[in-house]
């Protein structure tokens, strides 16, 4: 591949110490790899406390952002930045903030027409009364990302009925939780490039839900892309994912994930979430969708560090 017009000297910020480490880590040696490849220099940063010396001593023209979940999605790593005067990819600290915070999302989203489950905050302690809302529903923190700490809650679940403290759950690591109404169906999602939305993958987990392992371990899950859904589907996936992405503000790259009720139509799809810095693992689908449409890895990372080069917001 022909190196850059112009190389950069770029800090590849991955690691961190979110419950998402692991997987930044595998994002940021990929990227730092293809920047490389395109004739950059890369300066590799595993965050620690002490991120925002490393970044005063690398002095870079731009940063990569590949952290995942908090503090490197929530704004805080953001704001840093800005404060420093750094350019850095991805979506700035408001967009962050909103983003990574489900309810904050549905607020910003739901009064535009974009169809997002219902849902309420509850106090993890009364959970252990009643439950919040009728079964099926899922509970999930309000600002993880990648799935962690969600839990569906059936009435044939062993959770206890109501949830028992023993269980193992995100009950014992959250003080409050989102409960949502639990949506049957079909796991759909759509990357958004720039101002583009690149398709729709389905994602057909082979045992259980698309749950962390699921989405990480290589063989535990079919990506099928196109999606075989109807083009009504696909057309909404798409457009909403657009939508979404311009109504948060997110630069660069992002991906929104779906549940569609196959028995309801249009009427059944509903955004779950805009993961505002998707993975760019080799499991990930921002990447797997690219190279359906012939963007290659190395070109990918390159148009996020284009769109990161325009004006920051």
């Amino acid at each position: 591949m022909a190196e850059v017009p112009s190389p950069l000297h770029i800090a590849v910020l991955m690691g961190g110490w979110s419950a998402e480490r692991a997987v930044s880590l595998s994002s940021g040696a990929g990227i730092a790899d293809a920047l490389e490849s395109l004739g950059h220099r890369v300066t590799r940063i595993d965050m620690d406390r002490d991120v925002a010396a490393r970044l005063a001593e690398a002095a870079p023209d731009l940063v990569f952002n590949a952290l995942h979940g908090s503090p490197g999605e929530d704004g805080s790593i953001q704001g840093l930045m800005d404060i420093m005067g750094l350019r850095y990819t991805h979506s700035g600290l408001a967009t962050s903030v909103i983003a990574i915070d489900k309810v904050l999302t549905k607020q910003a989203l739901v009064p535009h027409g974009v169809p997002m489950p219902g849902g309420r905050i509850v106090a993890t302690e009364d959970l252990y009364t009643a439950d919040p809302l009728p079964r099926p529903y899922v509970l999930k923190p309000v600002n993880e990302g990648s799935s962690v700490g969600v839990a569906i809650v059936t009435a044939e679940g062993n959770y206890g009925n109501p949830i028992s403290r023993e269980a193992k759950g995100p009950w014992q690591e959250f003080d409050e939780l989102l409960a949502e109404p639990y949506i049957r169906g079909r796991e759909l999602t759509t990357a958004v490039l720039g101002e583009r939305a690149l398709g729709v993958t389905e994602l057909r987990p082979k045992s259980g839900w698309y749950d962390y392992d699921a989405k990480y371990t290589d063989g535990l899950t079919d990506h099928i892309f196109p999606a075989p859904v109807p083009d009504e589907i696909s057309e909404a996936c798409m457009a909403l994912a657009l939508h979404a992405h311009q109504l948060l503000g997110c630069k660069g790259c992002s991906r929104a994930d779906f549940r569609w009720d196959d028995e309801r139509g249009v009427d059944g799809l509903f955004l779950l979430e805009v993961n505002t810095q998707p993975g760019m693992t080799p499991l990930s689908l921002v990447p797997e969708q690219a190279r359906h449409l012939g963007i290659s890895y190395p070109e990918l990372v390159q148009a996020i560090v284009d769109e990161a080069l325009k004006e920051q917001v």
